[in-house]
């Protein structure tokens, strides 16, 4: 048996496609971009290192992170990277919750005017706000979103920028104005 391997050679293995830089596969179902076809027989020829990837500008002056431009991630209701146009009101608050995933919850703050009294008193309102892995904000920091089509139960918008922390201790219930 041993001439016969060496008459037929040695088991050779079937010729195999390049890799190609994948995105994150984190999920059980296979991860990729909608925009981007990762199939194509001119790939198949070329050792190409670089991932194709979709991104684009959101406009209104909110420049694309670095991160969607050349980060592995896939997700397909993120602003830059994915399916979802940014239209309607553009709003501002204080991240007080990072807990979910891809989404956290910001605190707007604002003052009421009581016409009785003739004084304003503090009120707030806590928004989800969809939150792309482009960005890694923590609990304090000043967060822009801008409205998109719904992208869940109670989520309509979808952060645009990050402002680093500048408060001190605690920022859950410190009142600010933005």
């Amino acid at each position: 048996s041993s001439d016969l391997s060496s008459v037929l050679g040695a088991p050779t293995a079937l010729p195999r496609r390049p890799q190609i830089a994948t995105m994150d596969q984190t999920e059980k179902a296979f991860q990729k971009q909608d925009a981007v076809f990762i199939g194509s027989k001119r790939l198949l020829g070329k050792k190409s290192k670089k991932a194709m990837r979709y991104w684009r500008n959101v406009g209104l002056g909110f420049p694309t992170p670095k991160e969607a431009k050349e980060g592995n991630f896939v997700d397909k209701k993120c602003p830059f990277t994915g399916n979802v146009s940014i239209r309607g009101a553009i709003l501002k608050g204080m991240v007080i919750s990072t807990k979910m995933k891809r989404t956290i919850v910001i605190r707007r703050n604002y003052l009421h005017y009581i016409k009785k009294f003739n004084r304003f008193e503090k009120r707030h309102s806590n928004l989800p706000v969809h939150c792309s892995p482009a960005f890694e904000p923590k609990e304090g920091d000043i967060v822009t979103a801008g409205q998109c089509r719904p992208l869940a139960k109670t989520v309509r918008f979808n952060v645009l920028k990050v402002d680093k922390n500048q408060i001190f201790g605690s920022a859950r219930k410190q009142f600010a104005l933005f």
